[in-house]
């Protein structure tokens, strides 16, 4: 008799890694990175809703199980105790799915956290569209809802590099934090370029003549990639990546939108009140638009028509 082989275990799309095949990537980078801050700053805890496993924390819990609380499923206790740690001088890395940070607990953070201004880290796995769980799990609106909140710093990663970098300066940052997640086997990109992860500070990972992405999160991979596959066809794409999104390195932005290059903009997100076909760019709607247009292109006109440099580049998005 013949003994039954058991069923061979797949991978969860709950922690599946969008890295590509043969693909360089670094195993949980966010809960490496706590651990070892944790290691020489004995502030540090961390907390999670029942999803350790999930969100990378549970490196942090094997490393510190001393400072390690494990909240339950229940999201707005997670940040009320986060924020009361908080008060009392420690620093808490707080860890659950986007979606379940910005839809279940906003008002928790909103006012236990972000309203005092309290150093508690938000960190959200699962941003935009990186699960196929479907709209339940896609944080899609959690930038646009987190925006809102006064004091809170929204930094988007865009690889291991970003976040193992991220993760001390968001804990030496006075104020909370909103840490779009990647989680898992992670990509590493930006370690082949000349960078360096700097809390509010927009980077030109890639210089480029013809095109210019402005991305964040995990589509500066994307963009390099793109840039390189058009660099075969004799176009020069610069790649310039936004890691913070707020509070926005504008300047850094402005500067590099502020030439006759095409301009692009790649985001893991719902795009609202931002460039589309039927939406502007914010600068050709000011009053007068030729003031406050990058390019000061002289198309821009009174009447509040964008100009045909942000035309062009309206036309490249998608509906």
């Amino acid at each position: 008799m013949t003994t039954p082989t058991k069923p061979k275990l797949k991978t969860s799309a709950m922690i599946a890694s969008f890295a590509e095949p043969g693909q360089k990537t670094a195993s949980a980078p966010f809960g490496e990175a706590l651990a070892r801050l944790a290691d020489t700053d004995q502030r540090v805890v961390g907390l999670s809703a029942d999803l350790a496993k999930y969100t990378d924390m549970h490196v942090f819990r094997d490393a510190h199980p001393e400072r390690f609380f494990q909240m339950g499923m229940a999201e707005q206790l997670l940040f009320g105790a986060a924020a009361g740690m908080a008060e009392v001088g420690l620093i808490p890395f707080a860890s659950t799915y986007s979606v379940f940070a910005s839809r279940r607990a906003y008002d928790f953070i909103a006012l236990d956290i972000a309203e005092p201004n309290l150093n508690v880290n938000v960190v959200g796995g699962l941003p935009g569209l990186t699960t196929g769980y479907g709209p339940s799990h896609q944080a899609t609106e959690d930038i646009a809802i987190f925006r809102g909140m006064p004091n809170l710093t929204i930094v988007d990663p865009c690889d291991s590099v970003d976040i193992a970098q991220a993760v001390p300066q968001l804990a030496a940052s006075a104020g909370p934090t909103y840490l779009r997640l990647l989680r898992g086997k992670v990509p590493t990109i930006l370690d082949e370029y000349d960078y360096s992860f700097e809390l509010g500070k927009a980077k030109v990972v890639r210089p480029g003549n013809d095109v210019v992405f402005v991305s964040s999160g995990l589509m500066t991979m994307r963009a390099l990639q793109a840039a390189e596959r058009l660099a075969a066809h004799r176009i020069d794409v610069a790649v310039v990546h936004t890691p913070t999104i707020k509070p926005f390195d504008e300047e850094t932005v402005l500067r590099e939108l502020d030439t006759p290059r095409l301009a692009l903009t790649l985001e893991n997100h719902t795009v609202v009140g931002g460039c589309s076909r039927r939406s502007p760019p914010p600068w050709c709607v000011a009053e007068p638009p030729a003031a406050s247009c990058p390019s000061r292109c002289p198309t821009a006109s009174s009447t509040r028509e964008p100009c045909r440099r942000c035309t062009s580049a309206m036309a490249s998005r998608p509906m």
